[in-house]
């Protein structure tokens, strides 16, 4: 299999994979992405060292691209997969590996739009892999094999943990750890908000409620690390935190929580019909 490796969009996501990618060794030499936007293919250029197209300026920036090329990664938005995977189908090598990062975008539909027998891989990244501590879901396709796959790990690995999973688990995957972060986040932004109503400044309300779901996240992250045992070691009986999780559980936190990932994971299924009928 060949070591070009091509990006096909390259926004947030596909610049935090692709710094993952470079930290763990990989070459910028053997890199080629394709943007929009001559300023973008610039800035990436000059921060990366990488190859940078744009389709702007050169319309077949895209074919040009994937000649050659062992892994093509898709780093466009889901409504625009299908269209760039028929542009592209003529022109990649027959054992290339193919990698969506759109959402909701199923395996039938990456594979109906490219030539008949192209390994494909879907994949499900979130957004801590810009601090190279994200998670990935990857499902294969029908064409792709343990070589395939392999490489679709590598191109993750540098920037989080990366799990195989059947691809009917993908929206279930997009609700917990795809959405997840924004649940953290939310749940930093009602600890400022409660700590302000006691009195506390803004600012110092806002630090302590990010200082403390960042340090609690790496402690989660610690080898081992189990939720419950961690909880259960900051509750003391008849303390403080008792009195917070049993009005959490009183109100029913849990069930919120979970009801809010099944309507995450409704919506990326709608999404993948909406996308189906185009």
């Amino acid at each position: 299999m060949s070591k070009k490796i091509v990006f096909l969009g390259c926004g947030s996501m596909g610049e935090a994979i692709l710094t993952g990618l470079l930290a763990a060794g990989t070459s910028p030499q053997s890199v080629t992405v394709t943007v929009r936007r001559p300023d973008r293919a610039e800035e990436l250029a000059q921060r990366h060292g990488v190859t940078a197209l744009a389709s702007n300026e050169e319309s077949d920036a895209n074919v040009q691209a994937v000649a050659g090329a062992g892994v093509v990664i898709l780093g466009v938005k889901p409504v625009g997969i299908a269209e760039l995977c028929r542009e592209i189908a003529g022109h990649l090598q027959s054992d290339a590996v193919v990698i969506s990062v759109a959402a909701a975008v199923s395996l039938e539909q990456l594979e109906g739009a490219l030539t008949a027998g192209q390994p494909v891989v879907r994949s499900m990244p979130n957004t801590p892999l810009k601090v190279g501590r994200g998670v990935v879901a990857l499902s294969a396709g029908t064409n792709v094999d343990e070589h395939h796959l392999a490489a679709a790990h590598e191109i993750f690995d540098g920037s989080g943990v990366v799990l195989d999973i059947p691809e009917d688990q993908q929206d279930a995957v997009s609700a917990i750890s795809g959405s997840g972060p924004a649940y953290a986040f939310y749940l930093a932004e009602a600890m400022a908000a409660a700590a302000e109503d006691f009195g506390l400044n803004a600012d110092v309300a806002r630090v302590l409620a990010r200082e403390t779901v960042a340090g609690a996240g790496l402690m989660l992250a610690e080898p081992g690390a189990d939720a419950a045992t961690l909880r259960r070691g900051v509750t003391s009986p008849n303390g403080t935190t008792e009195q917070a999780i049993a009005t959490f559980d009183r109100l029913g936190l849990p069930g919120i929580v979970a009801d809010g990932a099944k309507a995450a994971a409704a919506r990326a299924a709608q999404i993948t019909e909406e996308l189906a009928a185009k």
